[in-house]
């Protein structure tokens, strides 16, 4: 009885753990600590940054360990693209 309910309690959470990844369009701030800090609340442990192609990009791992690359508009402070790679 306890492992069914232990189950579906993670089944039910899953959902959640989804809403709380970065998405495009996302204002996380132009700033490092301000992005830092927007970017944990989504869940998204921020690994390092970096100029590419007129953006930020922000290297971070969630939770499992998977890296992602979060591209962030430096005028507004927007996420305008996120690529993933595995770490």
């Amino acid at each position: 009885m306890t492992r069914t309910l232990l189950i579906a309690l993670a089944l039910a959470a899953s959902p959640l753990a989804a809403l709380a990844a970065p998405a495009v369009g996302d204002i996380v701030g132009t700033t490092p600590e301000a992005a830092t800090a927007a970017l944990k609340e989504k869940g998204c442990e921020v690994k390092s940054f970096e100029a590419e192609d007129g953006k930020i990009e922000a290297k971070c791992a969630d939770a499992e360990g998977k890296v992602s690359e979060v591209y962030i508009d430096p005028a507004s402070g927007a996420i305008t693209k996120i690529g993933g790679e595995e770490g």
